[in-house]
């Protein structure tokens, strides 16, 4: 019998790990496997994640599971119209005893930020959180400072309120690695929330639905080096392309894919696929992580948001139009 490699070995318990994460976050959120699994490939990525939905779906208690279920910090920061960059970064701060500044570390000085209604602050302070998304490093007077690794941003808005907000530039929107929305439950999900509640699980308590540590920052970047030896043959590649090309020259559309999206999809297909257990990527992979990592990148014309067109239906009619390689 042969023996197993050690990075095969790390690799593949790094990956049970984090299918047991998936099970310690259903302890408290009923469903939305789709925001749970859009979670862990953001992790596996170093990306950061958008989490869009309705009040009262689970966004924030989504994120505040996952980080119960790995032994990271994390910080909740609720934007409002009157938060300032300093707020976010933190500051410097004069010491009179010691007749000198010192630096006092923001909220964002974490493993995992929980962003909450990102869209309520002014464009000023979400430039700052795009320095620390992009360059993991704030500059306060013009010295950087590291941010800690891993880090991650999972950021949560409102679709249906506007009053009081500032939706992100497309700049902003194109650093999030993924977007996901959560739906309202079906009935018989929304049944068992009411049943946990009535049992009295409490939301504010996680203790009470028992979650527990099942994975370190060790296990995410050993699985962050296993995705990285997922193979992309070059018809995957070509088809990736293919895909972001038809978003291009698509009439309904005024801004397509970039290149920085089509290299985005391709990340998260390949998490996609290791986390199914395989070392290549198949056309279903790239179907199935699509939605997510592309939508959000699009923008739609005038003419065909007034005819009700919806960027969904667009990339859905793209991804129809593009010949999946065999």
């Amino acid at each position: 019998m042969t023996e197993t490699s050690p990075s095969l070995t790390t690799g593949e318990s790094a990956r049970q790990a984090l299918l047991r994460v998936r099970a310690e976050v259903a302890k408290a959120v009923v469903g939305q496997d789709a925001a749970v699994a859009g979670l862990l490939v953001a992790l596996l990525c170093r990306g950061h994640i958008l989490l869009e939905g309705v009040p009262g779906v689970a966004k924030t208690l989504l994120v505040r599971s996952l980080a119960a279920a790995f032994e990271l910090d994390t910080k909740r920061v609720q934007f409002t119209p009157d938060l300032m960059p300093g707020d976010l970064t933190g500051s410097l701060v004069f010491d009179a005893r010691t007749s000198d500044f010192t630096f006092r570390q923001g909220p964002v000085f974490t493993n995992l930020l929980l962003a909450d209604e990102i869209n309520r602050t002014p464009p000023k302070t979400q430039s700052a959180l795009l320095e620390a998304m992009e360059e993991r490093q704030v500059s306060i007077e013009g010295s950087p400072r590291p941010l800690p690794a891993p880090f991650m941003v999972a950021a949560t808005q409102n679709p249906v309120e506007y009053e009081g907000t500032y939706p992100l530039p497309e700049a902003q929107l194109d650093r999030f690695l993924l977007k996901v929305v959560l739906p309202v439950p079906p009935r018989d999900e929304e049944v068992q929330v009411l049943r946990r509640h009535a049992s009295g699980f409490d939301p504010r308590n996680l203790a009470t639905a028992g979650i527990a540590p099942v994975a370190t920052a060790d296990d995410l970047s050993a699985g962050s080096a296993a995705v990285a030896t997922v193979e992309v043959s070059d018809e995957i590649a070509g088809y990736i392309v293919d895909i972001a090309n038809a978003t291009r020259v698509s009439p309904s559309l005024a801004l397509g894919v970039s290149p920085r999206g089509a290299t985005a999809l391709m990340s998260t297909a390949r998490a996609w696929a290791w986390l199914q257990g395989r070392t290549f990527v198949t056309p279903d992979d790239v179907k199935a992580l699509a939605h997510g990592t592309l939508a959000h990148r699009l923008m739609l014309r005038p003419e065909a948001e007034l005819e009700g067109i919806s960027v969904a239906a667009v990339l859905t009619a793209a991804l129809a139009a593009v010949p999946v390689p065999r």
